[in-house]
């Protein structure tokens, strides 16, 4: 018999709750994207200066924003912020519609959606403890964001591209498998408090989201094959 919490839900369907959160996720950039490709708007969007600067910090402030006052937010300024940003997503992964094959971005996906669904799997089922490996994958994650702003400035290192793909891959793998237990600890955490598990479990599905959208793009990387 499954664990349950003071709200009378096993942890079987909280867990099914958060994923299925991050799914209508990826589901509005899917269709956000799609729009700004197939009505063209995209193209006088990214016409506008700066734009994408713009959108980058907006990005950065409603992750950082959620993170830093979850505590503080009401559930649905959380489930707000989610959606915010999945909107935001999708006007970014718009351009990669101009960019790639739509059967390679097909493909891309069903991939990265195999390698998610295999870690997200493990990541519940095992009963090592993966918060142990919480250093290891920030010094990752670290590493990738300082390797890829090289890249923009020093053109020579295009040369190690694949290889950070591959080191990003693994790194999101890694972390899928470790959000993916973390929504364990957070359920056995605030089991005694409804409101704040609810709002755990909008932000154990918007870094889930990171994980799957940061792994997708890394496959895509590696295998997209882009348009003539």
């Amino acid at each position: 018999m499954q664990e349950q919490g003071v709200t009378g839900e096993s942890i079987g369907r909280y867990t099914a709750k958060t994923f299925l959160t991050m799914f209508l996720g990826l589901l509005v950039t899917f269709g956000v994207a799609f729009f700004g490709y197939a009505t063209g708007a995209i193209i006088y969007v990214f016409y506008i200066p700066m734009f994408h600067v713009v959108l980058l910090v907006a990005e950065l402030a409603v992750v950082l924003g959620m993170t830093a006052f979850l505590h503080k937010i009401s559930t649905g300024t959380a489930t707000v912020f989610f959606f915010l940003y999945s909107i935001l997503n999708g006007i970014v992964f718009s351009a990669y519609f101009l960019i790639f094959e739509i059967p390679s971005l097909i493909l891309v996906f069903a991939a990265t959606s195999l390698y998610f669904g295999g870690m997200a799997v493990f990541g519940y089922v095992t009963h090592i403890d993966l918060s142990r490996i919480r250093t290891v994958l920030l010094g990752g994650l670290i590493f990738l964001i300082v390797m890829n702003l090289l890249m923009m400035f020093i053109p020579g290192l295009q040369v190690m591209d694949q290889v950070i793909c591959t080191v990003g891959l693994i790194l999101f793998l890694a972390y899928t498998a470790y959000d993916t237990q973390k929504i364990k600890a957070f359920y056995q955490a605030y089991s005694g408090d409804p409101v704040m598990l609810k709002k755990a479990s909008i932000y154990s599905a918007l870094q889930l989201y990171l994980d799957f959208v940061n792994m997708f793009l890394y496959v895509l990387r590696i295998f997209g094959k882009r348009k003539n």
